[in-house]
């Protein structure tokens, strides 16, 4: 049994309230056991490792619902080039990266396995909290479907990954069971095509309504495993949602009968910011490849307007970025976008803990920084209420907590 105490800060425990000035948190191996002003808390009479937070602030570990810890890009001629355990050594870099820009908990939307999964959890290399997908369902030709028109099949292959690819009620029954068998947190669908697609564009609906009813029926036998589903054009949002996903990812082309579907059914919406803003700035550099260059300018601003209006009618919006696709470590660039898309810096927070903490039905252990839950902190530099695109910048996250365990420290 171990105590430790970080003090002599403000803190934004992530519930929204007033920020708390000359906070302290107690904190009993990995958890945390009381709360308040310096002057509140009772110390035991052990010996205790004080962390001083230097009049900065204080705020519970950010939760990322949209990341690819496994991919530098989605480059397809990688998997030609590269050797399989390079991929795994990149993986181990990305997840540092992660942890490093303030993320102590991300739910993988593809191509992390059980095992990658397992060596966090037991401390073989650093990285935040994980929940898996596996891989994302795709049919033949959909945003998934890694097999060019040349012939050439450009996935990543080996025990313990199942293909993504499925057709028809019976294959999609089987491929739901082999990615639970797998290890899948979740149930990851691509109901349309996607920007960085050779086979399909955004706007393109993908998989029946039958399909996506038997997804979502055998995730409910299984533990209730919801099903998230990427999501750019309205038909394929609205028969997802009607086949009840819990989540829609991207959402670019909501209309207005598909925002009001997310309302009534509470449907959680993650609009991945960081992926839209990214891509366009990419393509205009010349730095995508020639077949999703015009889509990833042309989403930006239908994108905006429509996250927007989602916002407005009052969809539950959480944080995701799809780092992966972009750089990892730019995730709490999100926060940033969210302000700018219409929230306060406190919801956008929120977005980043509590909300997406509940989006995990994990509201008990992680997301705000109470008595009870999980030592999950960290200490920013710069007032996040103030400077909420700070955040985006991991120098200004100065030390990161994940689970009791200090994992970086910058105050020094």
């Amino acid at each position: 049994m171990s105590y430790s105490l970080i003090h002599n800060g403000t803190l934004i425990d992530g519930n929204g309230g007033n920020p708390l000035p000359k906070a302290a948190i107690l904190i009993k191996d990995n958890q945390i056991v009381d709360v308040g002003t310096e002057d509140s808390i009772i110390l035991p009479d052990e010996k205790i490792r004080k962390i001083d937070a230097n009049d900065m602030f204080i705020l519970p570990g950010f939760i990322d619902l949209h990341v690819h810890i496994m991919t530098n890009g989605f480059k397809l001629e990688d998997t030609m080039y590269n050797p399989l355990s390079y991929y795994f050594y990149r993986g181990v870099e990305n997840l540092r990266n992660t942890i490093n820009a303030g993320v102590t908990t991300i739910r993988d939307a593809g191509l992390a396995d059980i095992g990658v999964k397992k060596a966090v959890e037991e401390g073989l290399i650093v990285g935040p909290r994980l929940l898996i997908t596996v891989v994302p369902l795709s049919m033949s030709g959909g945003h998934f479907d890694f097999t060019l028109n040349s012939g050439f099949d450009m996935r990543i292959s080996y025990p313990g990954l199942p293909e993504s690819i499925c057709d028809g009620k019976e294959e999609v029954c089987k491929k739901v069971r082999e990615i639970l068998r797998a290890g899948a947190d979740f149930i990851k669908v691509m109901v349309t095509g996607g920007v960085m697609s050779a086979n399909d564009r955004p706007e393109h609906t993908q998989f029946t309504m039958e399909e996506l009813k038997v997804m979502v029926e055998e995730g409910k036998y299984h533990d209730n495993v919801k099903v998230m589903a990427h999501g750019h054009g309205s038909e394929g949002i609205k028969n997802a949602l009607k086949a009840g996903v819990y989540s829609i990812e991207h959402g670019t082309y909501l209309d207005d009968e598909a925002i009001q579907m997310m309302v009534d059914q509470g449907t959680y919406l993650i609009p991945t910011f960081v992926v839209i803003k990214h891509n366009k700035k990419y393509a205009e550099e010349g730095n995508l490849p020639e077949y999703c260059t015009e889509q990833a300018i042309e989403i930006v601003d239908v994108h905006d307007k429509n996250i927007r209006k989602a916002y407005e009618a009052g969809v539950r919006i959480v944080m995701g970025t799809d780092c992966g696709v972009v750089p990892h470590g730019l995730n709490l660039e999100e926060l940033g976008f969210l302000c700018d898309m219409g929230m306060s810096p406190e919801e956008a927070i929120m977005a980043g803990t509590k909300y997406a903490a509940e989006c995990l039905e994990m509201d008990n252990k992680i997301g705000t920084i109470e008595k009870g839950k999980f030592a999950d902190i960290i200490i920013s530099k710069k007032d996040p209420i103030a400077h909420i695109k700070s955040l985006g910048n991991p120098d200004n996250v100065v030390l990161v907590m994940k689970d009791g365990k200090i994992v970086k420290d910058l105050r020094a």
